[in-house]
């Protein structure tokens, strides 16, 4: 018998091998990828983040912060998870600068005036009449008038590592809250007081007692008599604190936080990991953000404040003009006394001054009388 192979006849097909069959698959999925053919990308796991807010959790405060986290994680398709515990979760309120630069937290949500105790200058992003600029007008001074680059600045002098993002303007913030109507300023000698950041001085100018207090604290202070009066913020946290159970009388209207917004806080570390995309959802989720709190603020605050002078019993009453003008003069004392101890207080007050100028006068001058039309169409006509 031959063993001669037919050289007609077609060879005798070859099992493959393992290494051959995989560099084969590899140089195919080279090919394809140089091709423009679509690969099949690993599922990566989202970024989580933990941030924790200044708030207790039923405030509407806390609720803006979810309202920020909830935008970015619906933009980012999943691929950030910022998770927003409430105040004392992690740290104490006026603890949380310090955990999101640490990295304790990755961040925050809060107002810079917590940090007044760090650089008085960061107060002035929210304490005091903001030479007639309306809080909106103050976050155009901070985007485009120097203000983000100034505190930036203040940041890195104070060590800390930290991305902060201004946003959320707040509507004027009451006198306060008293046992009964305040009609003049000798009222105020010896009170004991509860306000933040640099209403601080400005009440101690006018002779209160100042305590700064978190926000959970205030009311139970007020009823165990540790606290006289106190101010906090706006109708419905005013409200839900339970301001209405012991004290009766709200003065509207001051200087004091006339212009304040809120603060989004990232660990610098973590904000600088992220890549341009999802740095650019951040951007514009607080800016939506920031409009939608301003709208949801309306329809709260105004149903909170008709609930609890139809139904709490509460009486409000306009801050009187001798006590607003008090106001003012005392914040000229305060500012020339912490421009002369702190240069960059004298130089954000200089800037915040330089675009007041003309933005506050452009909007006095353009701006018309609201209050003309309400009365027109709501006051009571006398007969």
């Amino acid at each position: 018998m031959s063993n001669k192979v037919d050289p007609k006849s077609p060879p005798t097909p070859q099992k493959p091998s393992r290494r051959k069959f995989l560099g084969a698959a590899g140089a195919s999925a080279a090919g394809a990828a140089a091709l423009g053919f679509p690969s099949v990308a690993q599922a990566q796991a989202p970024i989580s983040l933990r941030f924790q807010s200044t708030w207790p959790s039923k405030d509407i405060f806390h609720e803006y912060a979810l309202d920020f986290a909830s935008k970015v994680n619906a933009m980012s398709g999943k691929e950030l998870r910022i998770e927003v515990l409430p105040a004392g979760a992690v740290v104490k309120p006026f603890d949380l600068l310090d955990a999101v630069s640490k990295g304790t937290l990755d961040g925050g949500h809060g107002v810079i005036a917590y940090w007044y105790g760090k650089n008085t200058a960061v107060a002035l992003w929210g304490s005091g009449p903001a030479f007639g600029m309306d809080p909106n007008m103050v976050l155009a001074w901070h985007y485009y008038g120097g203000g983000k680059e100034l505190l930036d600045d203040i940041y890195k002098s104070m060590n800390m590592d930290v991305v902060s993002m201004l946003y959320g303007p707040m509507p004027t913030q009451p006198f306060g809250w008293f046992k009964k109507p305040v009609t003049s300023v000798e009222q105020m000698k010896g009170l004991k007081f509860r306000t933040v950041g640099l209403a601080v001085d400005m009440y101690k100018d006018m002779g209160a007692a100042v305590n700064p207090l978190p926000g959970g604290e205030i009311v139970p202070a007020l009823d165990r008599g540790l606290l006289d009066a106190a101010e906090f913020n706006n109708a419905s946290s005013d409200n839900l604190l339970g301001f209405p159970d012991v004290a009766k009388v709200c003065m509207l209207q001051s200087f004091h936080q006339a212009s304040e917004q809120f603060e989004i806080l990232f660990n610098k570390k973590k904000y600088d990991a992220l890549n341009a995309e999802h740095k650019a959802i951040i951007k514009y989720a607080l800016e939506a953000s920031s409009a939608d709190m301003s709208w949801k603020a309306i329809d709260r605050y105004s149903r909170d404040y008709i609930d609890m002078s139809t139904r709490k019993g509460v009486k409000f009453y306009k801050t009187p003009d001798a006590i607003l003008k008090k106001q003012l003069q005392s914040w000229d004392k305060i500012m020339a006394a912490k421009s002369a101890e702190n240069p960059a207080f004298k130089k954000v007050l200089e800037s915040m001054r330089a675009f007041a100028a003309r933005a506050a006068r452009w909007q006095n001058d353009t701006s018309v009388d609201y209050k003309m039309a309400y009365n027109h169409f709501f006051a009571k006509k006398r007969g």
